[in-house]
């Protein structure tokens, strides 16, 4: 598997309200999986009370996501989101829902780190940053070893 760094999985639910009118989880549900996953990937690495407090937090550019295979409300999705790359300003996070073992949709988000007062902007804060290039090697040498 390849270098997945900030990983973090969450098992969904299918509710009624998800389904749409030809009885398949609706595309927006999978918008807000997507935002689920990466409040998580925050939660645990960079909180919102921490960001909040000095005025900044994350903004969404672009989100793509490719359905492979249509979900149903039998089903028992579970959603996988990491960080792909991290830059001084720019993060692209990747995520994928499976269902038995199988790709049902694959999503890309790129956003930024905006300051709230001007909604400029801002360069990724340092402690994440730090954090994603320290999971990211540890992530290297896991792969690396025979």
């Amino acid at each position: 598997m390849a270098s997945r760094p900030f990983e973090t999985e969450i098992p969904f639910s299918v509710k009624t309200y998800d389904i749409d009118f030809a009885g398949l989880v609706s595309n927006i549900v999978y918008i807000r999986w997507l935002e689920d996953l990466r409040l998580q990937i925050l939660a645990v690495h960079y909180p919102l009370d921490v960001q909040l407090a000095q005025g900044t937090g994350p903004v969404l550019v672009k989100t793509e996501i490719v359905y492979r295979r249509p979900i149903r409300i039998q089903d028992r999705p579970t959603g996988r989101m990491w960080v792909e790359s991290m830059g001084r300003a720019k993060w692209v996070l990747r995520a994928e829902f499976v269902v038995s073992d199988e790709v049902a949709a694959l999503a890309e988000q790129t956003g930024y780190f905006v300051a709230y007062d001007t909604m400029r902007p801002i360069p990724i804060p340092e402690p994440l940053r730090e954090e994603f290039r320290r999971a990211s090697a540890a992530a290297q040498e896991g792969s690396d070893a025979p």
